[in-house]
C-alpha cells in the first residue's frame, strides 16, 4: 500500500486565487473603484486594479494544470483550474492528489500587501483585510476539517491587528500570516518590542505565526520591468525563484536570536514555501556563530538557536529528494509537507509541469522512512499546530 493511501496527509501551504468579486461583494460601495476589482486590460487579460493602479493578473500564479510553462498563465479565471478558487472543486482535486487537509494562504493580499498599506483612506485597507478573512472562513466552511484558514492582518496598524486576530480566531482561523522581512515596508523586525502586544494575543489565542516567502512584493513600474525581464529569461527566473525559497532564513534567524522565543515560549513559528533541506546548515551555522562569537557569554540566559528552533520553529518541504530524508531524521518534530498548489513550482501535474501527483512524489521521496517519522511529517506536526482532530491513519484509529 502506498504511503498516501495509509495516511491522512496535511498540506501546510496552498493558495486561494481570489475570485473577482471577493472585495466588491463585501466592502462598502461608498469606496467605488478604490475597492480591489477586476477588469480586462489591453491584452484581454483579467487583472486586479485599485482605482487605476494596475496590479497582477488574476490568474498570474494559477498555473496548476496549465498548458504552457511559466511565466505563461491563464488569462482569465474561467481558463484556470476551478479548484484554485471554488471550494467544492478544491476538495475533488485534493482527493485526486491524495491530500486530506490543506492550509490556505492568499495571493494578491499576501504578495501585493504594500498596495493595501498605501490606500489613502486607512479604513478601506482595514475593511479589505477583514473582507478577505471573512471570505476565507466562508470558503472553508464546506468542510472545516479539510480546509483550514489562516488570517491576514493589517499589520501597519497594531491595534487594528490585535482586534482582527481576536475576531478572525472566533470565525475559525487557525493561524496568522506574518511578514518575513518587515524592512520591505519600513516596519520593525519581529524581534522588536513593537510587536509584543500582538504576539502576546496570538500566543494567548493559541494560533501559529506563519512566514510565507514573497512578502510585500513591490508594485512600482521599475519592479514590474524587472519582473518582466525575469519572466522572459528562463535562467534568471530559475535563479530568482530558487533564492526566494530560502528567503525565510532571515525570519528564522530573527526568531531564534532576538529573544522573542523567551518572551513568547508557547508561540509557534512556521516557514512555508521555503524548503527544508537547507535548514540543518542554517541551524548548525547559527549555533556555531553563537558559540564562536561569544554570544552565549553576552546573553547567558539564552538557549542555543537550535534549542529554540526545535522547541518553536517549523519548516516545510514539497519537491526535495536528495537531502530530504536526512533532514527529516534530524528534525522529525519540526518539518511538514506541502504542495504549494497552484503555484508554478507546485506538485501539480500538467502539460507544462515535471511534477507527478503529490501521492507519487511522496512515495518516491519518502519511502524507507519509519512510520514514526512519516506520521509526524505528513500529519502529526501539522495536526498539533493547527488543532486538527483527524486521525493520522486512513480508516484506522490511531
Amino acid at each position: 500500500m502506498k504511503i498516501a493511501e495509509r495516511f491522512n496527509i496535511i498540506d501546510v501551504d496552498t493558495h486561494i486565487i481570489e475570485p473577482p468579486d471577493l472585495w466588491t461583494s463585501r466592502v462598502s460601495k461608498k469606496w467605488g473603484d478604490l475597492v480591489p476589482h477586476v477588469k480586462l486590460d489591453s491584452r484581454n487579460i483579467e487583472r486586479w486594479y485599485l482605482g487605476e493602479e494596475r496590479l497582477p493578473a488574476v490568474g498570474s500564479v494559477a498555473q496548476a494544470g496549465w498548458k504552457d510553462y511559466p511565466p505563461s498563465f491563464p488569462p482569465t479565471l474561467a481558463e484556470a483550474d476551478p479548484a484554485t478558487w471554488i471550494a467544492g472543486e478544491r476538495l475533488k482535486r485534493m482527493d485526486e492528489f491524495g491530500i486530506y487537509t490543506q492550509i490556505l494562504y492568499p495571493n494578491l493580499l499576501g504578495f501585493q500587501c504594500e498596495s493595501f498599506m498605501r490606500m489613502k483612506d486607512r479604513q478601506l485597507g482595514l475593511e479589505c483585510v477583514s473582507a478577505y478573512n471573512d471570505f476565507l472562513a466562508e470558503f472553508c466552511s464546506i468542510n472545516t476539517e479539510r480546509l483550514v484558514p489562516v488570517m491576514w492582518l493589517p499589520f501597519w496598524d497594531l491595534e487594528a491587528s490585535i482586534r482582527e486576530v481576536k475576531r478572525a480566531a472566533k470565525i475559525g482561523h487557525r493561524g496568522v500570516i506574518f511578514g518575513s522581512d518587515f524592512s520591505a515596508v519600513q516596519l520593525p523586525s519581529i524581534g522588536e518590542s513593537h510587536w509584543d502586544p500582538l504576539l502576546s494575543v496570538i500566543q494567548d489565542c493559541d494560533l501559529t505565526l506563519n512566514f510565507h516567502i514573497g512578502f510585500a512584493a513591490k508594485t512600482t513600474e521599475e519592479q514590474r520591468a524587472y519582473q518582466k525581464k525575469v519572466a522572459h529569461e528562463k535562467q534568471t527566473f530559475v535563479k530568482e525563484s530558487t533564492l526566494l525559497f530560502m528567503g525565510n532564513a532571515r525570519a528564522i534567524a530573527d526568531v531564534v536570536l532576538s529573544g522573542v522565543c523567551d518572551r513568547f515560549p508557547r508561540l509557534k513559528f512556521v516557514s512555508v514555501e521555503s524548503g527544508a533541506s537547507w535548514l540543518p546548515f542554517l541551524i548548525e551555522s547559527l549555533d556555531w556563530q553563537w558559540k564562536n562569537s561569544g554570544a552565549g557569554l553576552a546573553y547567558p540566559q539564552r538557549l542555543l538557536p537550535s534549542e529554540y528552533f526545535r522547541r518553536q520553529v517549523f519548516g516545510s518541504f514539497w519537491f526535495e529528494s536528495v537531502m530530504l530524508k536526512q533532514t527529516l531524521e534530524l528534525f522529525p518534530d519540526n518539518i511538514m509537507f506541502e504542495t504549494d498548489f497552484p503555484h508554478p513550482t507546485s506538485l501539480s501535474p500538467g502539460p507544462a509541469s515535471t511534477s507527478g501527483l503529490p501521492s507519487d512524489v511522496i512515495e518516491q521521496n519518502l519511502s524507507g522512512l519509519s512510520d514514526e517519522i512519516l506520521t509526524k511529517v505528513l500529519h502529526g506536526n501539522a495536526a498539533r499546530l493547527y488543532h486538527l482532530n483527524s486521525s493520522a491513519l486512513r480508516n484506522t484509529d490511531q
